[in-house]
């Protein structure tokens, strides 16, 4: 199965905020609902020893990322870490909602944020979950490009695989919006309007999910990619975590700068 650049209604700029924040309010929350990422959490941990950050800038954080999960499964110096949200179209009730909710440990920049040309007083370990294939190979090529310029450490994850079994799995990931969003806080009527009466969220989920599949990099492919990149030299980890565990597997790719370089 060849990889689709095709496009996400929610990150095209002709797309609603408003809805566009509903979208990503419903991607986080099946995220949380599910725990998607906590299994990651060894790997993630291994990889901020390797980089000896005491901060975290997460890319990407559409609404919130899936941080109050994976701050909990750190080592208890760890969880002292700085967690900053960012996004090119920045969500910040769901990022003041994750500020509030985790006592401050998590802050967000409120100003857009390019993930090809991240501002250099962001320091920090950069993380990226489920949008890393978003780009095309020369625009996720840049991102890595620059982590590397600014020589800081790099960790992209993926829940979405280009695999049939991942794409049904779409369908009732969409289904679960129906069900979710009555839970969802801070309640509001527009949401409940664009979920039930006119399910434009859920079809947006499910329309997105399909293509998240078909754009995603597989394992070879993310190692294709960083035999392009130029400058000190890194240490890349690239793989599936928890496949045939029964778990939902996990493409990562992490890198981190060489020591002495």
């Amino acid at each position: 199965m060849r990889r689709i650049q095709f496009i996400e209604i929610h990150e095209q700029p002709w797309f609603p905020s408003f809805l566009r924040d509903d979208v990503t309010d419903a991607l986080q929350y099946g995220i949380d609902f599910l725990k998607a990422y906590a299994t990651i959490g060894p790997a993630l941990q291994n990889a901020l020893d390797s980089s000896r950050s005491r901060a975290i800038v997460d890319l990407c954080s559409g609404g919130g990322g899936p941080w109050m999960e994976l701050s909990r499964s750190l080592k208890a110096d760890a969880r002292d870490n700085q967690i900053c949200l960012s996004d090119k179209f920045p969500n910040l009730i769901a990022f003041q909602k994750a500020r509030s909710a985790s006592g401050n440990h998590i802050t967000f920049c409120q100003e857009p944020v390019d993930a090809m040309s991240v501002p250099r007083e962001l320091k920090g370990f950069r993380t990226i979950f489920s949008s890393f294939h978003h780009f095309p190979p020369e625009t996720a090529r840049a991102v890595l490009q620059d982590a590397i310029d600014a020589g800081e450490s790099i960790g992209i994850f993926e829940v979405t695989r280009r695999a049939p079994s991942a794409i049904v799995l779409m369908f009732p990931w969409a289904l679960l919006v129906f069900v979710t969003t009555l839970w969802m806080r801070p309640f509001r009527w527009s949401r409940f309007f664009w979920t039930y009466l006119i399910p434009i969220i859920p079809f947006v989920v499910l329309f997105d999910g399909l293509v998240s599949c078909l754009r995603t990099y597989r394992p070879q492919e993310l190692r294709e990619i960083i035999g392009k990149l130029t400058g000190r030299e890194y240490q890349w980890d690239v793989g599936e975590h928890g496949s045939g565990s029964g778990r939902i597997p996990i493409t990562f790719l992490i890198g981190c700068p060489r020591e002495g370089h």
